[in-house]
């Protein structure tokens, strides 16, 4: 990839507003909060199980929040979260399987696991563009794209630590927004990603 993990973080930047408490911003960490607290209570009433039907579906809809948010939409709306419900049983399969192949990686060594994690981490960007992928349509193409960019991402996400850190010390209440930013940059590096593959992208 060409650019520079630091442009796609100004341009993440912009994307969100250029400021902590713009609208863009807070309509990020508020979807953040919503798909947070919903597999929590999902999670502790159902000891574990709501949570595994639910974390494919609400993925898709999270991934489609930033996806938007880096594409310029400035009408991003709440129930965004929740489009991933509309083809439940295929969203619920990419989850399922994405967990369960890099899990199975990852009982191979430590490396091969987190490998994987890196090739498979566009799948959910991949869906929102394409809702006609099945899982593992969604999985080769976030192979495919991912493909000599792994590291990049790695040092992308690493670049975000050091915010991370101060947001902690705020209460936790600052990683919040860290999270929002580093969310809109993995959005934007997937864009960068089909950009220089296929020269184009689309916009659903």
């Amino acid at each position: 990839m060409k650019i520079s993990n630091s442009e796609i973080r100004a341009r993440a930047r912009k994307a969100l507003g250029g400021q902590l408490f713009s609208k863009t911003w807070l309509m990020a960490i508020l979807s953040a909060i919503i798909i947070g607290a919903i597999l929590g209570a999902a999670n502790g009433i159902s000891c574990g199980i709501a949570t595994f039907l639910l974390v494919g579906p609400l993925y898709v809809g999270f991934h489609a929040i930033f996806l938007k948010i880096a594409r310029g939409d400035e009408e991003v709306k709440i129930e965004t979260n929740f489009v991933g419900c509309y083809d439940f049983a295929s969203n619920l399969a990419l989850g399922f399987m994405q967990t369960l192949l890099i899990s199975l990686w990852s009982l191979l060594f430590v490396i091969p696991g987190i490998l994987k994690a890196y090739s498979y981490s566009m799948a959910y960007f991949v869906k929102c563009d394409h809702p006609e992928f099945g899982w593992r349509e969604c999985l080769d193409e976030s192979k495919r794209l991912m493909k000599g960019n792994r590291f990049k991402y790695f040092m992308l996400q690493l670049s975000f630590i050091g915010w991370q850190i101060i947001g902690s010390l705020l209460c936790g209440i600052g990683v919040l927004w860290v999270n929002a930013y580093q969310s809109t940059a993995a959005a934007i590096f997937y864009d960068e990603l089909k950009r220089e593959k296929y020269d184009t992208y689309t916009i659903e």
